[in-house]
């Protein structure tokens, strides 16, 4: 009874150890000319800038600006 419990724990330990093994096959279609990933949005469709885009550039070179160092100790 035991050396049969045994036995069917072992059965079933190899039978998920071989099907873990297992890989898809990773087939890829392109299609000519499509772009094919996710689509990205504008970085200044953002919160806080709302689709604003001279606002977002002038938020940048704000920050750009900051880390200058040139700009800082003069």
């Amino acid at each position: 009874m035991i050396k049969q419990a045994i036995l069917a724990m072992a059965a079933i330990a190899v039978a998920v150890g071989v099907a873990a093994c297992g890989e898809r096959p990773q087939v890829i279609e392109y299609k000519q000319g499509k772009y094919q990933g996710k689509p990205d949005t504008p970085p200044y469709d953002a919160a806080p800038f709302s689709g604003n885009k001279t606002e977002w550039e002038r938020a940048v070179k704000t920050r750009n600006q900051s880390q200058n160092e040139y700009k800082r100790i003069s």
